[in-house]
Order: structure tokens, then C-alpha cells, then sequence
């Protein structure tokens, strides 16, 4: 029997409303021993998941360790998009035995999760695995992500994906929220984010917006 191809998008592409971020321990102290990703990209990117998250109203829980007796405060970029948003502080490391977190998820009520935070070993893959445990789908900003070691940062992942756990990047995420330029609402701010945050891409889109006044869609 042949297949017949519809114009629909594949069940397990993220949208704005079916999902929550979870943004975990971007905190000074924890990235100081970070060396899987340099700190500058670490804190583009975590910028980056953030802004798209707020641009598109995605239910986001920013939760912080031991921030006044020895993590410190959480990135500007993380925090800035969300202003007055209370940061849930935790002494767990693995944020799913947090209760405060655990209430906020149930509130949220959404059984799909994207994390991302420092350290992928430690931080990410405890409430990865223990969200896969319970049911969630689970995906994870690998490059919004660090880790003592390269090693570290990618035998987490290979664990979190065998597990069920799926990777992407942070550009990624913002172009799979928008997914068509046909969405006008939501145009501007993307490609605005882009040109902030989007590293190359986002540099083309700021030339060919200001040489030719192109527009993707």
C-alpha cells in the first residue's frame, strides 16, 4: 500500500503550548569548573532558550542551588526574560526530588519537558531520568548544557538518550517554536532573537534585512 504524505507536522516537533523549560543551576559557581562549552557560548545559549521561551509564553521554571551559600546568582541572560519571576533555590542536586519543583511541574500540567542547565551528569540527567520514569517526555538543550569535562557532558547525553531522552540545540528550539514565517504575531521577535543571539545566522539575518530588506516569508 503506498503512503500519502499530509502537510502536518511530526508528533514529537515541539509547539509553544504543549511543553514546559525547565532551566537549572546556570549559576557562576557552577560554570567556573564548566568545560565541555566556553562560558561565553554557555551564556549566549542559555540566553537564547530563555528569550525564545518568553517570546513564545512557554511555561518556564528557573530553579538555582545553595544560590546564597555557594552557587551564587543565576545568569542575567536566564533571569532577564522573566522579570519578577520567583527562582525556585533547592539543596538537591537532582532537581526532581525538589518538592517546590515537583508542585510547580504539577501545576504547569505539562507532561513534556525541555531542560537545560549545568551539569549535564549531575543536574540534567537526574530529572531527565526521573521524568522519563514517571512517563514525561524529556528533551534536552545540549549546547545550553555543560559539564566538567567533554567527556562528562557527552557520556550524559548518550545516557539521557538511551534512556528516551531527545537532544537538540538552542537555535533549534526557537526555529521549531516559530516553524513557519507565516506566523507574523511572533516574526519579529524570533528574528530579533536570531540576530542577538543566533551567533553566523543571526548576522545573516541582520544583513540581508538591512542590504536587500528581505524577509522569510
Amino acid at each position: 500500500m503506498p503512503i500519502t504524505a499530509t502537510p502536518t507536522p511530526g508528533k514529537t516537533l515541539l509547539t509553544p503550548r504543549d511543553h514546559a523549560l525547565v532551566m537549572i543551576d546556570f549559576q557562576s559557581q557552577m560554570s567556573f569548573a564548566t568545560h565541555s562549552i566556553d562560558a561565553i557560548t554557555l551564556r549566549n545559549n542559555a540566553g537564547l532558550a530563555a528569550r525564545s521561551a518568553a517570546s513564545f509564553k512557554v511555561p518556564t521554571i528557573l530553579t538555582t542551588v545553595a544560590a546564597k551559600t555557594f552557587s551564587g546568582p543565576m545568569f542575567n541572560e536566564v533571569t532577564d526574560p522573566f522579570p519578577g519571576q520567583a527562582l525556585l533555590d533547592r539543596t538537591s542536586m537532582n532537581t526532581w526530588e525538589d518538592a517546590a519543583v515537583i508542585k510547580k511541574i504539577n501545576e504547569i500540567g505539562k507532561s513534556r519537558l525541555v531542560l537545560a542547565g549545568l551539569w549535564t551528569s549531575v543536574c540534567i540527567v537526574g530529572p531527565a531520568l526521573s521524568a522519563l520514569d514517571q512517563g514525561f517526555e524529556i528533551y534536552v538543550l545540549a549546547d545550553a548544557c555543560g559539564d566538567v569535562s567533554a567527556e562528562a557532558h557527552n557520556r550524559a547525553l548518550e545516557r539521557m538518550v538511551q534512556a528516551g531522552a531527545r537532544p537538540m540545540t538552542t537555535l533549534q528550539y526557537l526555529l521549531e517554536l516559530q516553524r513557519d514565517w507565516a506566523r507574523t504575531d511572533t516574526y519579529e521577535s524570533t528574528t530579533g532573537i536570531a540576530r542577538q543571539f543566533g551567533g553566523s545566522y543571526g548576522l545573516g539575518v541582520t544583513y540581508a534585512k538591512s542590504m536587500f530588506a528581505a524577509h522569510e516569508g
